[in-house]
């Protein structure tokens, strides 16, 4: 088997993939997430290290006891999430700043209007917006004061990834920090032409170099598995059986969540197109092996690096990126804060019990608006509400939701690259409902497809670390074990699917700089 971590912003999963691509076995931890601020986000990092280790620990135990082995591990992470901690104890100096948090929006603004913006879409390709995370490392080292009694070299600023990574391969006991293009492209301090991390960027800042992590390509061993990062899970039995299969394993595969799923879509043509229905909704466009402009609304990035793996198609790919910040989030939003639902599964059932929303409208703009808008004052909004509206109108509204937001992105993608997105291929979560697809192909206006997996970012993180390992020979192999489930095509006129678009334009407006620009 090869077995991926993938560390998102919900929970920890980790994954046994076969060699037909099949997900044989599953973990998974939800994670917490701590508020202290309306617009703020934050995440536990030893929370995540421990979700990490209870999941392997649970799915090694298993292929442990059916006489499995390993032949590579790799992981996929939230992007954006900045961790700091103290590379002599591995203690971490502040909790996680997600990539939804919003508390920088000032600070991004205030460099926008200082003039700075065209220098940051010329050498990373992204917009200044809070997202990113060079504006939460620097509010860590100037609010939190991070770096208080440490000298030069102690201090770590990381990526979900890097801390992962760090952790597994010994932490302070001779761990690997490092990350690689896909998310240090997410940082706002990553020169995307030459793929290093940029003097000037740091500068301007005031992140200091040496605190970053060694940026290594995607596909290529980073180390290997500490037998002592296993022990400590919530299960002891289960690690000692996980040490027997996992300890020394290859960690051979590192990528951004998104750049994962792209690769374990096989989008490896030019052209190709993913959407994944996440937290939030991400749409990415292989651009080839040269980095493209970065297009009005969206951004480029790095897609993968494969380093001495690569084949015919080059060593790198860049993508254009639509990022909704939002999506699976509103669906949590459902259960947990309304409670209108006690499972995230319902919400498919509930939302196709009436044939339409009756007029209602939902922007889950809880944290600002992302592709193509990058509003970060706006927020939530639920318009159209009549006296017969109940809880499957605003299910419905919640599901159309998703399908209008990658709409956005992919009319900006259509715009930016000058031909049209011929198919889109579909993963995540809420993949799995058949209506969001069904809206999604009206919509949009072309075939969607839904893979027989549909977790492909953990897929992406196995079949990069495999190939590297040797346990996939090339990309023709990877792409052979892309297969259809379900396939949803245009089934509505394009004039009845405007209409409904255009109430949701309508909404969007609305929502548009409803708060501070701060964020709070």
């Amino acid at each position: 088997m090869v077995v991926a971590v993938d560390a998102g912003t919900t929970g920890v999963r980790a994954l046994a993939v076969g060699h037909a691509g099949d997900v044989v076995d599953l973990a998974y931890r939800e994670l917490t997430p701590h508020f202290p601020r309306p617009g703020w986000m934050e995440h536990d990092p030893l929370e995540i290290a421990d979700a990490v280790v209870a999941t392997l620990g649970e799915v090694g135990a298993r292929l442990a006891g059916e006489g499995r082995t390993v032949a590579a591990v790799g992981i996929t992470n939230q992007r954006e999430t900045a961790v700091a901690w103290d590379r002599r104890t591995g203690r971490p100096l502040h909790r996680a700043i997600v990539w939804q948090d919003r508390r920088t929006a000032a600070t991004c603004r205030a460099l926008e209007d200082a003039g700075f913006l065209p220098l940051i879409r010329d050498r990373t390709g992204l917009v200044l917006d809070s997202y990113f995370s060079a504006t939460k490392y620097a509010w860590m080292l100037t609010e939190a004061r991070v770096d208080d009694g440490l000298a030069p070299g102690d201090l770590a600023l990381g990526t979900v990834d890097s801390w992962v990574l760090w952790r597994l391969t010994g932490g302070p006991s001779g761990g690997v920090f490092a990350t690689d293009p896909t998310n240090a492209s997410r940082t706002l301090l990553f020169d995307t032409g030459e793929l290093r991390w940029s003097d000037d960027l740091c500068r301007l800042f005031g992140v200091p170099r040496e605190a970053l992590a060694e940026v290594r390509p995607s596909c290529g061993r980073f180390g290997t598995v500490d037998p002592a990062a296993l022990e400590g899970g919530d299960d002891p039995v289960a690690a000692g059986g996980a040490s027997a299969v996992l300890a020394g394993a290859p960690i051979s595969g590192l990528a951004g969540d998104q750049q994962a799923a792209l690769f374990g879509q096989a989008c490896f043509e030019p052209g190709m197109v993913k959407v994944t229905y996440g937290t939030g909704s991400f749409v990415l466009l292989n651009a080839g092996s040269s980095r493209p402009a970065p297009p009005e609304g969206l951004v480029a990035t790095v897609a993968w690096d494969l380093g001495d793996h690569a084949g015919p198609g080059g060593r790198i790919a860049y993508a254009l990126e639509g990022s909704a910040f939002s999506s699976g989030a509103a669906i949590q939003w459902l259960r947990d804060g309304l409670g209108m639902i006690e499972r995230a599964d319902e919400t498919g059932p509930l939302a196709e019990s009436v044939p339409e929303s009756g007029g209602v409208t939902f922007v889950p703009a809880f944290t600002g608006l992302g592709s193509p808008w990058w509003d970060p004052a706006a927020r939530g909004t639920v318009t159209g509400i009549t006296r017969g509206t109940g809880r499957a109108q605003i299910a419905r509204a919640v599901v159309e939701a998703m399908a209008f937001q990658v709409r956005d992105m992919v009319d900006a993608m259509t715009a930016a690259s000058g031909r049209p997105v011929s198919r889109l291929r579909a993963d995540g979560g809420a993949a799995d409902m058949d209506l969001l697809l069904a809206l999604e192909a009206d919509q949009v206006g072309v075939p969607v497809a839904r893979p027989r997996c549909v977790e492909s970012t953990a897929v992406g993180a196995a079949t990069l670390a495999g190939l590297a390992e040797g346990y996939w020979g090339s990309l023709d192999e990877l792409a052979g074990l892309w297969a259809l489930d379900l396939e949803c095509r245009p089934s509505v006129d394009r004039a009845v699917a405007d209409l409904g678009y255009a109430a949701w334009r309508r909404a969007v407006d609305r929502s548009r700089g409803w708060a501070a620009p701060e964020g709070g």
